[in-house]
C-alpha cells in the first residue's frame, strides 16, 4: 500500500532538505506521531530513530533506520515491528523561490495484519492528508532565508 503527497513552499531547499533530514521533526508534521527520537547515529546512512505513532486507535512503534541520504535531494527510512515495514522516502526539487518535497510512504503489512490491510486504506489516506498539511504549516514557519 502506498500513499504519496507533495508540498511546495517558498523555502530555501538546504533549509527544508536540513529539516526534514533530522525525523526527530515528525513530532512537528506528523499528526500521528507521538514521539521520534533519536537512538543511534548522526543523521547520515545507518542512523536509527524511535517513533511512536497513534494509528486507527492505537499506539504503535516503529524502528526506522536511514537508508539513504543524498543532501537536498534524496532522504529515504526503512521502519518496521511485528505488523509493519514501511519505506518513507522524501525527494526534494528546487523550483524558482522555493521547493517542491514529495513524501512517499510504502506499507508491507505482515502476518495477521496483512489481511486487514485493505480495511486501513481509509485511514492511511486520512493520515497522508493530515501530514500533507502538517509538513505544509511546519515548513512555512522555517525561516526563509
Amino acid at each position: 500500500m502506498q500513499i504519496q503527497r507533495s508540498v511546495t513552499v517558498q523555502r530555501p531547499i538546504e533549509r527544508v532538505f536540513a529539516y526534514l533530514s533530522d525525523f526527530t521533526t515528525t513530532t512537528d508534521w506528523d499528526p500521528g506521531t507521538i514521539r521520534t527520537t533519536l537512538e543511534r547515529g548522526d543523521g547520515s546512512v545507518g542512523t536509527t530513530y524511535r517513533n511512536v505513532s497513534s494509528f486507527a486507535g492505537r499506539q504503535t512503534e516503529l524502528t526506522y533506520r536511514v537508508v539513504e541520504l543524498s543532501p537536498a535531494h534524496r532522504f529515504a527510512l526503512r521502519g518496521e515491528n511485528k505488523t509493519v515495514v514501511a519505506h518513507d522516502t522524501m525527494e526534494f526539487t528546487s523550483i524558482p523561490r522555493g521547493t517542491t518535497v514529495t513524501y512517499t510512504a510504502d506499507f508491507s503489512f505482515k502476518g495477521f495484519a496483512r489481511l486487514v490491510a485493505p480495511l486501513l486504506r481509509p485511514a492511511l489516506t486520512k493520515l497522508g492528508d493530515e501530514a500533507e498539511r502538517g509538513m505544509r504549516e511546519a515548513l512555512l514557519r522555517l525561516e526563509s532565508s
